[in-house]
């Protein structure tokens, strides 16, 4: 049984420590940290009124600034976990990153750095650090949640079983949930606007290319009873280093449905500059529009009980296998209310929360252990396939042979 401490306690935190809870012969001592420790022991308060809490096994709650790596590497040295799990916010990746290579502890994260001041999405500042965690002898496990993180073990595995090549990849990434509210995000709503308001980009043989912030769509019949949805395309950071370690990869897409609403709300708020992310002077401190927005919007967290319905998150490739061309669709389909009952979580969060679970499962049981700095698809994706199915995300595949 091995310690981890959990670097966050939002959504996907909450989940997280709760999937660590269930798998005891894994996770044998459980520190969840925030910056607020009210909220960490809100959610432990949780675990314990569960059936798999265990009286026995310590579940801790502590307060620590992610911005401050000196007060990260005090936690980790008097804790001594054998992994950190950041579910903190993307750009408090590096300060975490620095703490674990000072204190010689293996890394795992669900999203890749962002700038504070820039929406700009990519793992250059991460991979940087390779080098150096190769000479730790520790392992960072960067995007370990779905899109990144499942999505790339889906090419992995469709790489390794059903394809020679793989030539088109479209991840395709639809939340048919609704929970009443005019308007909110199901995610971290900075992250969540700072994303869709980006440009969107895809790899098109060997060059990235552009477009507007949802200036492209396309209709997709999603499985499950959830039928055809409008879904726009955006840039995501899987894309980047799927286009790397994907072999005979020539095109690689992402697309996200959204609803009228979310997009009628959203551009009345870039409209009138609420979603802006540099500073403005207002009665004499600077503040940071988005920022604002966030504390007017609902906690997503608050959403669990009120949402219902379905997400489905998948890879359409198309490829070659022994010279015939075949089309393979692997996805999962997360309900929004089994979620709430399990874990008092919203599908969102829990496709995210359970993946990070996995991962670091994998990398504490060895088979995930890689000294240097990982994406996904670099690791055997048999043992997570496995693991998505035994532990809550159960994945389908169709595979189909074209002319």
């Amino acid at each position: 049984m091995k310690k981890v401490l959990i670097v966050g306690a939002g959504g996907v935190g909450g989940v997280v420590a709760h999937k660590c809870a269930q798998r005891p012969e894994v996770f044998g001592d459980i520190m969840l940290a925030s910056r607020t420790r009210e909220r960490c022991e809100a959610i432990l308060a949780q675990i314990a009124a569960q059936p798999y809490a265990h009286p026995s096994r310590p579940l801790r709650a502590a307060s620590v600034d992610a911005d401050d790596v000196p007060q990260l590497v005090n936690l980790i040295k008097s804790f001594t976990p054998d992994l950190v799990i950041n579910v903190a916010l993307p750009y408090q990746d590096l300060h975490i990153m620095d703490a674990c290579l000072e204190c010689g502890v293996d890394y795992l994260d669900t999203a890749n750095y962002e700038p504070p001041d820039e929406a700009k999405f990519e793992y250059k500042w991460q991979w940087a650090y390779k080098g150096l965690f190769k000479e730790r002898g520790i392992t960072a496990l960067l995007g370990s949640g779905f899109d990144p993180g499942a999505t790339n073990v889906f090419c992995a595995y469709a790489a390794k079983h059903h394809f020679d090549e793989i030539w088109e990849l479209d991840i395709i990434d639809c939340n048919a949930g609704d929970h009443g509210l005019p308007f909110a995000t199901n995610f971290n709503p900075e992250i969540n606007i700072r994303e869709v308001t980006a440009r969107g980009r895809w790899w098109e043989r060997g060059e990235w290319l552009g477009t507007d912030p949802l200036a492209w769509s396309m209709n997709f019949e999603f499985p499950g009873g959830i039928g055809k949805k409008k879904c726009f395309l955006m840039y995501h950071e899987e894309l980047e280093s799927l286009s790397k370690n994907i072999k005979g990869l020539q095109r690689a897409r992402f697309w996200m449905t959204f609803s009228d609403s979310y997009l009628n709300h959203l551009k009345v708020l870039e409209n009138v500059g609420l979603t802006r992310i540099d500073p403005v002077n207002f009665a004499g401190q600077k503040i940071v529009p988005l920022q604002f927005l966030k504390a007017l919007l609902p906690d997503p967290a608050s959403l669990g009980p009120l949402t219902k319905g379905k997400t489905c998150i998948g890879c359409l490739m198309k490829g070659v296998k022994d010279g015939k061309k075949r089309l393979c669709y692997i996805y999962n389909i997360c309900d929004h209310a089994e979620c709430w009952r399990e874990v008092k979580s919203q599908a969102i969060s829990y496709t995210t929360g359970v993946p990070a679970m996995i991962g670091a499962k994998l990398m504490l049981d060895g088979l995930w252990k890689k000294p240097g700095v990982r994406n996904m698809e670099e690791m055997d994706p048999d043992p997570f396939m496995a693991d998505m199915n035994r532990y809550g995300l159960p994945w389908v595949e169709r595979i189909e042979d074209l002319p």
